[in-house]
C-alpha cells in the first residue's frame, strides 16, 4: 500500500466518523514562540486544549508535517527515526476519551484492506499503558479484548506525553507491532524496540506542565479545561509495516532517492548489512541519511524556509550540507542536489503537489547553497592543507583539537572530512579535543535556548476579558472613529483595574474599535480614546489572543474607568500613510515576480507611513535595471488609478483566483482577498487605499541582501517619495552648478574627479613606500644582537599604512644574512592605536623563533599569521615601544 493511500485511508476512516479534515500547517511553528518547526500533530491545536481559543469543531482529523532534529544524529542508525516525518493524527476536543480513541485506533488497524482498513494482525499487536492507568489497561483488556501479557505498564519518560516544554500533556497508550523473531528479541516492547515497532500513540490530554529539564522531570501544573485526545500515527511507520521493508528509509517516499544516491556513488545498498538497523553497513546509513535529508530540504523549501545561518535557515543549511557531505565521504564529487532533489520531488507530488509547481524556486535554492558549499569546502581544504604543512615542518603527527574546531565552527568544514584528509596524509586528529569543545559550545547554546524558553505565556486574564464581552468587532475597514463601550482596563500584565489617571500606561479593550491592530507587517494604528472626562493617547494596538484587541494608551486627561461609553478616532493621516504604503509593497511584490519569476516570494514585510520594506526570496542581487523596471511599472499602475478592493471567500476560491498566499502563514476557511484592479491579488488582513492613484508616487531607495537568498528593498510612498526626489534634485542642482555642467553630466564628472583622487592617493602611496623603503639597507645593517639573533625594532614613520608596513618589515628581513638568525619587529600608530608587524627568516624558524609566536606573545594571545610573518594591534598607541621590547625579550630567552 503506497505511502499516499495509507494517508487517504487514515484521513476518510475518521471523516466518516465525523471528524473535520483539517489541513496540514506549514513546517515553521509561527505561532508558538518555543519551537522552531512544527515537531508533533497537535501543535497547530495547542491553543484549544490550552482553552485559549474555542475549536470551530468537537472532532478533528490531520496529516500534519512534522520536523524534529534533536535525533538527527539517530538518523539511518535506527529503523524508525526521520528528520523530516508525517503524523497521522485524530483529536477530541471535550468529546470523547480514552475509550473512543482506542476503539476507533483498533477499528483501523485491523479492519481489513478491502473494507477501507489496515488489516493488521490483532495476535501481533502490543499496548502499552502508564503506570498507573488502570482505565486504559481495562480498556484494552475487557473492551478490545487484548490479552494482559500483550499489554505493557511503562513510566514518565515512555508513556506520559508532553512537546517537551510547557505546555499541555497526559498519559498515553501506545500501539505496537510484533514484526516478528528475525527482528530481534522476544519479550515485548521494552525488551526490543525494532522487533516490536511502535507505530500510534493515543495522548490522552488532560494536564498542563511547566518548565523542565527531561522527559520526566517538570511539574504538572493542573488540570486542562477539557479532557482531549491527540494521537498521533507515524505515516512512514505505518508505510514500512504495511509495504513489508525493514525500516522507514526503504519505503516508497524515500526509497527513490535513496537508490540515486547508490547508483551515483558506485555502491550496493544492504550488500553488507543485517536486517536489522543496528546491523547496517556504514555507507547504508550515510545513503539512508541521504535520502532522509534530500527529502527534509524539498519539504522545508517548499514551506518558505531558506539556508542561512540563524534559527530555522540554519538547521535547513545543516541538513543540506549533512546530504552533500555524505555523498561526498560515500566517493561523489559532482553536485548532488541537481541529482537526488527531482527524484525526492516525484516521491512527494503526490501528497504535495506543490513541491512539483513550485520546484524552480525550491530547485533553485538548493542548488545555490549546495554551490556555496563545495566552494566553502574547497576554501576550507586549502586552510588545512596549510595546518597540515605546519604540523609536519614541527615535526607533529597530530592536528590539535583547536585547528579541527576552528576549521568546523569558522569555516563550516565538517570533522569527518577532516579526518579523512589527514588520515590521507598519515596525520591523526586530537578527536578528544574536538569533541571537548564541541560539548563546550553546545552547553553555551543550550543554556541559552533555555534562557529564551518561557513556555506558552499565561493569556488567562485576556482569555477572562474575552470570554466575558466577546470578541472586539474591528471596524477599522469602514471608519476612523466611533462610540464604543470601554470593556476593561488593564496593567501591563493583563489584570483588571478599576480605572487609571494621568500618566499611567495601561490596556484599554473596547467592545468595537476603528484601531488596527499590528500584524501583516502593518504597523497598529495610534490616535485618541475619550471616556467620560478622561482621555489616553493610543500608542500600539496588539491582538495577544485571537478576537481581542488590546489598545496601549497614556492617560493625557483625567480618569478613565471601565463600563462607561467613549469615543475612540484613529490618527487618519498615519492611516492613511500606512495604507498606501501597503498597497504600494502588494505592487512591488507583484512586479517583483513578474521579472524575477514565481520564486520571488515575499519573505517579510514592514508597512509604515510614507515609507516600506519589502524582503523577498531570490538567489542572487537584483540588477539596477531590474529595479528600474519594477519601479516603472509600479507608478504606471499608480498612473492607472486602479480600484483597490477587498472581499471574503473561501480558501479555495481565492486560490482559484490567483490570489497570491505568503509561505508560511496559517489560513483559515474564509480569507480575505486584496486586489488592485487585475494588476495584483494577495490575501491581505491589512488597510489599503481605494485607488492606485491615491499612493501619488513610488521610490526604490535601495536593495540589499540580508541573509542567504533572502534581499531587501526599502522604497518611500507618496509625499515622502515627492520629498525624497525634491531634496536629489536640489543636491543635483548644486552640484551641476559647482561644476558648471547640464544636470546630465553631473554623474559623469563625479566618476572622473573621483577617478583623479584615486590616482592622486595611488602616488601618495608610492611616496609614502618610497620614503619607508629608504633607510632599508641602512637599518639592516643596524641590526642589534640578541642572544645571537640579528634583531631589528623599529617604529614606522608616520602615515605609514598597513601595506607600507608589512613591506618595510620583510624588506628589511630580506637584506639581512641568511645564515644568521633574523627577527625584524615593526610597530606603527593609527587612529589612536598600535600594531606589530614581525618577521622571520629560515635561520631564526630553524632556532625555533616564530612570529606568530612573537606577535601573541607581545599582545598577550591576540594577532595571528604564519610562522615567518604575523601581525596584530588594538593596543593603544601609546604601548607601541614596550610592544618592541616584549618582542626583544621573547628573543633573548628562547
Amino acid at each position: 500500500m503506497r505511502t499516499a493511500e495509507i494517508k487517504r485511508r487514515f484521513l476518510s476512516h475518521f471523516e466518516a466518523n465525523g471528524h473535520a479534515v483539517v489541513p496540514s500547517a506549514p513546517l515553521p511553528a509561527i505561532d508558538d514562540p518555543n519551537l522552531l518547526f512544527v515537531n508533533a500533530g497537535m501543535v497547530q491545536f495547542v491553543p484549544y486544549f490550552l482553552g485559549q481559543r474555542t475549536p470551530p469543531w468537537k472532532r478533528a482529523t490531520s496529516v500534519q508535517k512534522c520536523i524534529r532534529t534533536p535525533d538527527i544524529d539517530e538518523v539511518g542508525k535506527t529503523s524508525r527515526h526521520g528528520t523530516f516525518f508525517q503524523m497521522n493524527g485524530n483529536f477530541s476536543f471535550g468529546d470523547y476519551f480514552k475509550e473512543g480513541a482506542i476503539t476507533l485506533a483498533w477499528d483501523l488497524v485491523t479492519k481489513s484492506v478491502d473494507a477501507g482498513g489496515f488489516g493488521l494482525d490483532p495476535e501481533r499487536i502490543w499496548a502499552t499503558v502508564y503506570l498507573d492507568d488502570d482505565e486504559a489497561f481495562d480498556i484494552w483488556h475487557h473492551k478490545i479484548g487484548l490479552p494482559k501479557e500483550r499489554i505493557v505498564r511503562r513510566g514518565k519518560a515512555d508513556n506520559y506525553w508532553s512537546m517537551g516544554i510547557p505546555g499541555p500533556c497526559g498519559p498515553c497508550s501506545e500501539i505496537y507491532l510484533d514484526r516478528g523473531p528475525e527482528y530481534g528479541r522476544e519479550g515485548g516492547p521494552e525488551v526490543d524496540e525494532d522487533r516490536y515497532m511502535e507505530f500510534w500513540n493515543l495522548v490522552f490530554m488532560q494536564n498542563e506542565r511547566g518548565p523542565g529539564t527531561d522527559k520526566e522531570n517538570y511539574p504538572i501544573l493542573g488540570e486542562l479545561p477539557a479532557k482531549n485526545i491527540d494521537t498521533g500515527m507515524g505515516l512512514e511507520r505505518m508505510a514500512s509495516i504495511l509495504q513489508g521493508v525493514d525500516n522507514i528509509y526503504e519505503i516508497d517516499e524515500i526509497k527513490p532517492i535513496l537508490n540515486r544516491a547508490a547508483e551515483l556513488t558506485g555502491k550496493r545498498y544492504g550488500a553488507r548489512s543485517g536486517q536489522l538497523a543496528s546491523e547496517s553497513h556504514p555507507d547504508d546509513v550515510r545513503l539512508r541519511v541521504i535520502a532522509d535529508h534530500v527529502r527534509t530540504s524539498l519539504m522545508l523549501i517548499a514551506d518558505g524556509v531558506t539556508p542561512s545561518n540563524e534559527g530555522r535557515g540554519y538547521v535547513l543549511r545543516r541538513i543540506m550540507r549533512r546530504a552533500i557531505r555524505n555523498m561526498r565521504l560515500l566517493g561523489w564529487q559532482g553536485p548532488a542536489m541537481p541529482e537526488l532533489l527531482p527524484v525526492a520531488r516525484d516521491c512527494m507530488a503526490p501528497s504535495y503537489p506543490e513541491v512539483a509547481s513550485d520546484f524552480e524556486r525550491i530547485a533553485s535554492y538548493a542548488y545555490s547553497e549546495e554551490e556555496a558549499f563545495r566552494s566553502t569546502l574547497r576554501a576550507g581544504t586549502t586552510i588545512l592543507d596549510t595546518a597540515m604543512a605546519e604540523t609536519r615542518r614541527s615535526g607533529g603527527a597530530r592536528l590539535s583539537g583547536e585547528q579541527a574546531f576552528q576549521l568546523h565552527d569558522t569555516y563550516g568544514f565538517p570533522i569527518d572530512l577532516t579526518l579523512e584528509i589527514a588520515g590521507e596524509q598519515g596525520l591523526s586528529v586530537d578527536e578528544e579535543g574536538f569533541r571537548r569543545l564541541m560539548s563546550e559550545q553546545r552547553r553555551r547554546a543550550k543554556a541559552d535556548a533555555q534562557a529564551r524558553k518561557t513556555g506558552h505565556v499565561d493569556l488567562s486574564a485576556y482569555r477572562a476579558v474575552l470570554d466575558a464581552g466577546g470578541p472586539v468587532e474591528f471596524t477599522g475597514y469602514e471608519e476612523t472613529a466611533r462610540e464604543s463601550r470601554l470593556r476593561a482596563v488593564l496593567s501591563g500584565s493583563g489584570d483588571g483595574l478599576a480605572g487609571a489617571g494621568v500618566g499611567e500606561t495601561v490596556e484599554l479593550v473596547l467592545d468595537a474599535t476603528p484601531f488596527y491592530a499590528e500584524g501583516g507587517g502593518q504597523q497598529p494604528d495610534q490616535g485618541i480614546i475619550t471616556v467620560g472626562g478622561g482621555s489616553a493617547e493610543v500608542f500600539d494596538v496588539q491582538q495577544p489572543i485571537p478576537g481581542l484587541i488590546i489598545h496601549r494608551a497614556r492617560v493625557v486627561e483625567g480618569e478613565i474607568r471601565p463600563g462607561e461609553t467613549g469615543y475612540a478616532e484613529i490618527d487618519v493621516a498615519r492611516r492613511r500613510a500606512i495604507s498606501r504604503a501597503h498597497t504600494a509593497t502588494h505592487l512591488v511584490h507583484t512586479a517583483m515576480r513578474q521579472f524575477l519569476g514565481e520564486s520571488a516570494t515575499q519573505a517579510g514585510s514592514l508597512n509604515a507611513p510614507g515609507r516600506l520594506r519589502f524582503d523577498f526570496n531570490t538567489p542572487g542581487a537584483v540588477s539596477p535595471s531590474v529595479l528600474h523596471d519594477v519601479e516603472q511599472q509600479v507608478n504606471e499602475v499608480l498612473m492607472n488609478d486602479l480600484e483597490v478592493k477587498a472581499f471574503i471567500t473561501s480558501l479555495e476560491e481565492a486560490r482559484k483566483l490567483g490570489a497570491m498566499a505568503l509561505f508560511g502563514e496559517k489560513y483559515g476557511d474564509e480569507v480575505r482577498v486584496v486586489e488592485v484592479g487585475d494588476y495584483a491579488r494577495e490575501l491581505c488582513g491589512g488597510t489599503h487605499a481605494h485607488h492606485s492613484g491615491q499612493l501619488g508616487l513610488v521610490k526604490i531607495l535601495n536593495e540589499a541582501s540580508i541573509g542567504s537568498g533572502v534581499r531587501r528593498v526599502e522604497a518611500l510612498v507618496g509625499m515622502d517619495a515627492f520629498s525624497y526626489l525634491a531634496r536629489e534634485h536640489v543636491l543635483v542642482s548644486r552640484l551641476a552648478e559647482l561644476y558648471r555642467v547640464p544636470g546630465e553630466q553631473v554623474a559623469e564628472r563625479v566618476e572622473q574627479t573621483v577617478a583623479q583622487l584615486r590616482e592622486a592617493e595611488k602616488e601618495l602611496e608610492k611616496l609614502r613606500a618610497q620614503l619607508v623603503l629608504a633607510n632599508v639597507g641602512a637599518l639592516a645593517d643596524a641590526a642589534r644582537d640578541v642572544g645571537g639573533v640579528a634583531y631589528v625594532g623599529i617604529e614606522a614613520p608616520e602615515g605609514a599604512g598597513a601595506n607600507e608596513v608589512r613591506t618595510l618589515a620583510q624588506e628589511i628581513r630580506g637584506r639581512m644574512p641568511v645564515d644568521r638568525p633574523g627577527v625584524v619587529a615593526v610597530t606603527a600608530r593609527s587612529g589612536g592605536k598600535a600594531s606589530l608587524i614581525v618577521a622571520t627568516n629560515a635561520a631564526a624558524r630553524d632556532r625555533g623563533l616564530s612570529a606568530a609566536a612573537l606577535v601573541k606573545g607581545a599582545l598577550s594571545g591576540r594577532g595571528g599569521g604564519s610562522p615567518e610573518l604575523a601581525q596584530g594591534g588594538g593596543l593603544p598607541a601609546g604601548d607601541a615601544p614596550s610592544l618592541l621590547a616584549a618582542v626583544e625579550k621573547a628573543i633573548a630567552n628562547t
